[in-house]
């Protein structure tokens, strides 16, 4: 055996005891590989999946849920080489998130949540994974003719914000996203009591927060000469307290202690609007170092590195950001298994 092959041979049964698998680039299938890490990091999603009993669950590749399942099951193991992830990317293709094709990461991991809902014969264990990242809101729209109000209860899988064309901070976009906006002309909404569309002021609040804060940079903008991306940068903490930000930004119901969220996975996204690549950075359960992957490759990292897709400087830039809630309390990820 040479020296050269022995200790890349050591790189990877490392790599396979730390359980941060690689996932290989089939079919251009990097935006899916990392989302995949992303969810692997996301432990509470594979606990959840282990739950639920699949015996009778027909096996014919169109059930998303039980492809992932399995999926992040083999990526949990002690095994060196990369996961054999194809039966996955096909599971997609057949429920039209097409292989051969650049994907955007948000569009296809809120894809991935609804096969969730929407495939698994067990609902109320469904209804579980939606509520780890399930974003409860309150609608208020303002009529600014009559000044009458009318609230509704919504909610989101993840937090869309707002990216400037200049220097952002998450802390800054997030207080954007709960900012009044005014609607006029064709954005003009109908008012029950003028019984017409009139001018109205609109706003969200918050009535309760997730398990899992998932965020997405909206660094897209399409514009006369197609869409572009935006390289600015947004800086982002490795904790975040939520209770931080502009305290209109939470409803009069909202009742939640504890706000405080720690980092744990970064979607990257490198290059420009029409020929892009995803990889990820995703924080170790057992250990709470980061580590990057880009498809079959993996390596440690330090938080410095993750700081670098900031954006600016860089055009690899964070693109969706993922937060756990209460890390005081958070369990250890399951053991591997060989």
């Amino acid at each position: 055996m040479s020296v050269r092959y022995y200790f890349a041979s050591c790189r990877e049964a490392v790599r396979g005891i730390l359980g941060v698998r690689g996932l290989t680039n089939y079919c251009l299938s990097c935006c899916v590989n990392t989302l995949l890490q992303t969810l692997s990091a996301t432990w509470e999603v594979a606990e959840l999946l282990d739950r639920w009993e699949t015996a009778g669950v027909r096996t014919d590749g169109r059930n998303v849920p039980l492809q992932l399942k399995k999926v992040l099951a083999a990526m949990r193991s002690d095994l060196p080489q990369p996961v054999q992830h194809q039966d996955f990317l096909h599971c997609l293709d057949r429920n039209l998130v097409r292989l051969h094709v650049q994907h955007d990461a948000d569009e296809v991991f809120l894809s991935i949540l609804n096969f969730i809902q929407q495939q698994m014969d067990d609902k109320p264990l469904a209804l579980e994974i939606q509520n780890l990242y399930k974003i409860s809101l309150e609608t208020h729209v303002q009529c600014l003719e009559c000044s009458s109000v009318q609230t509704k209860s919504t909610y989101l899988l993840n937090l869309p914000l707002h990216v400037q064309e200049d220097d952002n901070s998450l802390e800054g976009c997030m207080s954007s996203f709960f900012e009044h906006q005014e609607l006029r002309g064709i954005n003009s909404i109908f008012c029950a009591e003028c019984e017409t569309k009139t001018p109205s002021k609109q706003g969200v609040k918050l009535l309760s927060l997730p398990r899992i804060l998932c965020m997405s940079l909206k660094r897209f903008r399409n514009g006369r000469y197609g869409t572009r991306k935006l390289d600015c940068q947004v800086t982002f903490p490795e904790t975040l307290d939520f209770s931080g930000i502009d305290q209109e930004a939470f409803s009069s119901g909202f009742a939640q202690n504890d706000c405080k969220y720690t980092l744990h996975a970064v979607v990257v996204h490198s290059g420009n609007a029409m020929f892009g690549h995803y990889t990820a950075f995703v924080r170790q359960g057992t250990n709470q170092s980061w580590y990057y992957a880009d498809d079959s490759h993996v390596r440690q990292v330090s938080w410095d590195e993750v700081k670098k897709t900031y954006g600016g400087y860089h055009r690899d830039t964070a693109y969706m950001l993922m937060y756990r809630r209460d890390p005081k309390e958070e369990r250890q990820q399951p053991e591997v298994s060989g």
